[in-house]
């Protein structure tokens, strides 16, 4: 069997199983971006399967295991491709933990390339009781790459202006648009010719500005699961970024499932694994759902 027809295989379906031992069956370079976000360390119990990560007896355990697998995920990785990694922090008696930090940086010593660290802003995050310290309403989103070249539309993910909008903060706001010598604060961008010589607006790409990395998107809700899942727009953002047209999508961790259905509606194949039978299943049933329109 060559090795596109090996890759065939595993293409739009959920493997049940543990994310190392599944993925060394996957053949190398076949996978164009992964989109991820595993169990956080000591954060949940997800129906006691013994394969899950995250319940290992110290942070420095769960960073290990969790390299490992994603080192895993660059082996399947094309040249060109990119994980992006959404994680989330830990506090134990009190004390943060850095858990996202330190599992960036055990990627980085093992080859990744650090490419951004993005804050996922929860503006519906879930209130909080802790008087010591601010309330915890952001994740870590990071985007990693496995060579210096690789795949990335920013085209895709464009934000609108706000220079010319209502939510200007800028001095004089729009009144500088359309105007010759309109730049604000004197002096600023001085020899410019594309500000101070000419229209504001004419100097911004038509699509909007490129992608910040603060993004403000609620959690979500699917009625099976009995916790908050992954957005559709988070997963959306990445797909479009990292992962071409008709190109092919891992969730090593996929869990009920919505990385599949993302990336099913915007026309990318997917593989998924999961080690807990209940949420493949789960996830299998929205996949069949999502096709039939209910």
């Amino acid at each position: 069997m060559s090795k596109s027809q090996d890759t065939d295989c595993l293409l739009d379906q959920i493997h049940c199983g543990e994310a190392l031992t599944e993925l060394r069956k996957f053949p190398d370079e076949c996978v164009d971006t992964v989109v991820t976000s595993p169990p956080y360390y000591r954060q949940r119990d997800y129906s006691g399967a013994s394969e899950q990560i995250g319940q290992e007896a110290s942070p420095a355990g769960y960073v290990l295991r969790l390299v490992e697998i994603l080192e895993e995920c660059r082996r399947v990785l094309r040249p060109s491709g990119s994980l992006w990694l959404v994680i989330g922090d830990k506090y134990v008696n009190g004390e943060q933990l850095g858990m996202p930090w330190r599992v960036a940086l055990g990627l980085k010593d093992e080859g990744w390339i650090l490419r951004s660290d993005v804050i996922w802003q929860k503006p519906n995050a879930m209130p909080s009781s802790v008087k010591t310290r601010p309330t915890t309403d952001h994740e870590y989103v990071f985007l990693l790459s496995k060579e210096r070249d690789y795949y990335y539309d920013a085209d895709a993910i464009r934000e609108p202006h706000v220079t010319f909008t209502d939510q200007s903060r800028m001095k004089g706001g729009r009144n500088h648009f359309h105007k010759r010598g309109g730049t604000p604060e004197a002096g600023k961008n001085r020899g410019d010719s594309n500000l101070h010589d000419g229209r504001w607006d004419q100097a911004f790409h038509p699509h909007g500005r490129n992608k910040r990395t603060v993004w403000s998107i609620p959690l979500s809700k699917f009625r099976e699961a009995h916790f908050a899942v992954f957005p559709e727009k988070l997963i959306e953002t990445c797909i479009q970024a990292s992962c071409p047209p008709g190109g092919v999508v891992l969730d090593p961790f996929l869990g009920s499932g919505t990385t599949a259905l993302v990336a099913r509606r915007l026309a990318r194949h997917f593989i998924g694994i999961d080690c807990v039978a209940e949420y493949c299943d789960m996830a299998r049933r929205r996949l069949e759902s999502a096709v039939g329109g209910t």
